[in-house]
């Protein structure tokens, strides 16, 4: 892995910290002079977004050092880490909002933020809805689990302002208070199916799963366009971690192929790969035509 990668992605995860910060301070500056426990949620779920951007830092720092004796495969997964942690983040977060939200309906009382209160968290919906859009498209440039995973959490944090503050906006103009701990709920609800999110992406990683079908597609693809001269490429197999995609395959051969013409052939098929998959690292098994499977094979 490219230190140069890591260190764009850790660049933007360090904006990221400051980012979370500053909405951290409007949002709780909203939620000291409004009163609103759904404000008040918001900001909660603020705390989580400072925690998991320094822990993505982290978390990147750590998954650019390059391959070593002990970690022969590289250090991407720890970017996986960063998911399962924020995601156990939010369900505490969750749990604290729901406390919250039944207190104040059993309380029920009144909410009339004042202007200002309105204005700082607007302001923060705005910063977060821009950086949300920052960090998914240049996580996804960068292969950045860490960098993604936080922009879509914050993309559901921009959502879980935005209907707070129209249930807060309700509850002044109706009188209706019960919409404050309702929205403050919902909120609670919101965050938890982000968690279930990053939880489901975490184990996805850590488990090793196949590439989505586009990936898998490009690999088929590329062998089967650089593979002339071999007979056929079989037991195709990959995984991907954040952002290295391994491959590794059974290149059948005629049998009087000498070993430097086969090795082109590996080579060609390499360069073809490494081109279309960003990250590949390949391996692949040359076998003679005794080998040759009748089915689910690519036929070259």
């Amino acid at each position: 892995m490219s230190y140069s990668i890591g260190s764009s992605a850790a660049k933007i995860a360090l904006v990221s910290i400051f980012v979370a910060i500053v909405v951290l301070g409007l949002k709780s500056l909203a939620a000291w002079q409004s009163g609103s426990v759904a404000l008040l949620s918001d900001a909660i779920e603020s705390i989580v977004n400072v925690v998991t951007a320094i822990v993505a830092l982290a978390a990147i720092r750590y998954a650019a050092i390059p391959a070593d004796d002990d970690h022969p495969y590289g250090h991407d997964k720890a970017e996986y880490f960063v998911a399962l942690f924020v995601a156990l983040l939010i369900g505490a977060a969750a749990w604290s909002i729901f406390e919250r939200a039944y207190d104040a309906w059993q309380t029920g009382r009144a909410v009339a933020p004042p202007l200002t209160a309105y204005l700082a968290n607007i302001a923060a919906g705005l910063i977060n809805a821009a950086w949300c859009y920052v960090l998914i498209k240049r996580g996804r440039a960068l292969r950045s689990t860490a960098l993604v995973s936080d922009g879509w959490h914050l993309f559901s944090d921009v959502l879980s302002s935005a209907g707070v503050l129209i249930g807060v906006v309700l509850a002044q103009i109706t009188g209706l208070y019960w919409f404050d701990p309702v929205l403050a709920a919902l909120v609670a609800f919101n965050i938890l199916w982000s968690g279930y999110a990053l939880m489901k992406l975490s184990v996805a990683g850590l488990m090793d799963m196949a590439p989505r079908k586009e990936t898998q597609d490009a690999i088929a693809n590329a062998i089967l366009e650089a593979g002339a001269g071999a007979l056929q490429a079989h037991d195709i197999r990959a995984r991907s971690t954040a952002r290295t995609t391994f491959i590794e395959f059974h290149l059948v051969v005629a049998g009087d192929m000498s070993v430097t013409r086969s090795h082109e052939v590996c080579d060609r098929i390499e360069a073809a790969l490494k081109r279309d998959i960003p990250g590949a690292s390949i391996t692949i098994h040359v076998e003679p035509e005794e080998k040759a499977h009748a089915h689910g094979a690519i036929r070259l």
